[in-house]
């Protein structure tokens, strides 16, 4: 009798011992491969001293050149005009994740791949708003997504309408239509922009409500997109309070699952009088200190890309964390992206100011996310 009891008691602690551990393993063994993947492609991004050697080219052939050192860039450098080389390295990134991702987290990183398709959507349609040609339009295209075999037939539309039309079998279709109503009585491609951003962030939550991942990771993934949800709505108000638009006009785009900012916050924010005031109504939130700091600068300049960049800038260094926090699971990956992009847009900015002969590195360096 002893010894059953014995045998029983030791059985139930090796079950106490083992449950536990293949649930670890279950979790964290998925992300072992692309967590190893994502940390080597960690090493490549510019340091600082790299970037302020980049800062210092002379001239955008020197930026070019600076950055046919490094594979990653050289292929598409010559390739392509330079903003639509760097956009293209990051497609190229986005794609890598989305192939070596746990299988429980595909369809996440499928869903973000999405905004290679919304971004030439709406550079198609500023392309046909500003009447650019066919040549100038394919220009600013990104190669990559669901339509890149249809981009090259979507050039040559000529107008709004067009290519509104021959998206209609796409799932950006009826978003486009929606929203066309708004385009002809604005006049501004707000409309189209808001609604396609709108579309994006949803299906992001909807997968996320769908995917069974641990806890730790969901949570990650939420302050993530909830954050970017929160700027994307931030983003939209500013712009309409620029533009003088009414809380209706712009309400069919504000998205209400947020994530600090619920739908009767972002209704106060719309109905403040003026930006100072919508900042003001921010007390309490993270947005409010990141928003104030950078109201000086807006009255300078009279520019909302201050505002973008500050919320950019905010994502990206919670975005950081993100490794240290959850290290064996969605945590590097999360924190890669966000710094790559962050790259990217860095190096964007700096190949503008190339452009312009002595352009002043104060104001560049304020411009850098």
């Amino acid at each position: 009798m002893l010894k059953a009891l014995i045998s029983i008691v030791a059985a139930a602690g090796a079950i106490i011992i083992v449950v536990p551990t293949i649930k670890f393993l279950r979790d964290v063994v998925p992300f072992a491969y692309p967590t190893a993947r994502v940390r080597a492609r960690m090493g490549r991004l510019f340091t600082d001293r790299q970037l302020a050697e980049i800062i210092e080219t002379e001239n955008l052939k020197e930026f070019k050149n600076y950055l046919r050192g490094f594979p990653d860039y050289a292929k598409y450098i010559d390739e392509y005009p330079i903003e639509k080389a760097l956009e293209s390295q990051l497609a190229e990134i986005y794609q890598l994740i989305t192939e070596i991702a746990p299988k429980r987290l595909k369809r996440v990183f499928e869903v973000q791949s999405k905004k290679w398709d919304i971004k030439n959507i709406k550079s198609l349609l500023t392309a046909k708003d500003t009447g650019l040609s066919p040549e100038e339009t394919m220009d600013l295209l990104i190669p990559f997504g669901e339509l890149k075999d249809k981009l090259e037939k979507l050039t040559d539309l000529k107008t709004v309408e067009d290519i509104i039309a021959a998206l209609e079998d796409t799932e950006y279709g009826p978003i486009l239509e929606a929203a066309f109503p708004d385009y002809e009585k604005t006049g501004m491609l707000l409309p189209f922009e808001a609604a396609l951003d709108k579309y994006y962030m949803e299906t992001i939550l909807e997968v996320l409500e769908e995917i069974s991942i641990p806890k730790e990771d969901i949570e990650i993934l939420r302050t993530y997109f909830g954050a970017q949800i929160d700027a994307t709505n931030l983003k939209i108000i500013l712009r309409a309070k620029a533009d003088n638009l009414k809380y209706e006009d712009i309400s069919p785009y504000i998205i209400p699952e947020s994530y600090q900012l619920p739908e009767w916050k972002l209704e106060y924010l719309m109905e403040a009088e003026n930006i100072k005031g919508m900042i003001s109504e921010l007390e309490g939130t993270d947005y409010g200190p990141v928003l104030t700091e950078a109201f000086p600068k807006y009255e300078e300049t009279g520019s909302l890309a201050t505002f973008e960049r500050a919320l950019e800038k905010y994502i990206n260094e919670t975005a950081r964390t993100f490794a240290l926090k959850r290290p064996l699971g969605v945590g590097p990956i999360i924190t890669f992206l966000s710094r790559k992009e962050a790259e990217i847009k860095n190096l964007k900015v700096i190949a503008r100011s190339k452009r312009e002969p002595a352009f002043p590195e104060p104001i560049l360096k304020e411009m850098l996310i």
